[in-house]
């Protein structure tokens, strides 16, 4: 008999040896699905910060395109169409371009917070400051287009 208890413990000791390693092993997998949540979560931040500044990109093109549009218009369409037509055209495409140029560091401005994404944002002060003189620039193209014969 006492052979036969013998024999019996020992599947039971390799069940429960087969048991810590098949928990250890399930934790260990719960630990990667975590931190891999957790990387995911991180990269999803880090493409709201990106997707963030391309559309800041895109307002501050947008702008400089249509201030480039409204100079060429005000250059373009001398002696080709009446004065004020002209005027009209260079000023609505101009001021279009500054509020591209306000629009673009609004929008930048409004803080979704991400959770702790790897990527820096843009400085905010280099934000205003580089659209507060593209503001200026267009402005000062309003006044040359207003003022220039």
């Amino acid at each position: 008999m006492p052979e036969m208890a013998e024999g019996s413990r020992r599947p039971a000791q390799e069940a429960q040896r087969e048991l810590a390693d098949s928990a250890e092993k399930l934790e260990e997998s719960a630990d990667r699905q975590t931190d891999s949540a957790d990387r995911r979560t991180e990269l999803a931040a880090d493409r709201t910060i990106l997707a963030a500044e391309r559309t800041y990109a895109a307002w501050v093109r947008t702008g400089l395109a249509a201030l480039a549009s409204g100079v060429g218009a005000r250059a373009l369409l001398t002696d080709v169409v009446p004065d004020a037509l002209m005027w009209a055209t260079g000023s609505v495409l101009v001021l279009f371009s500054a509020f591209c140029f306000v629009a673009a560091v609004w929008r930048q401005m409004l803080r979704v917070a991400p959770p702790r994404p790897d990527t820096p944002r843009l400085p905010p002060w280099l934000l205003i400051l580089v659209n507060a003189l593209l503001l200026v620039t267009a402005v000062a193209a309003l006044i040359g287009i207003w003022l220039s014969r």
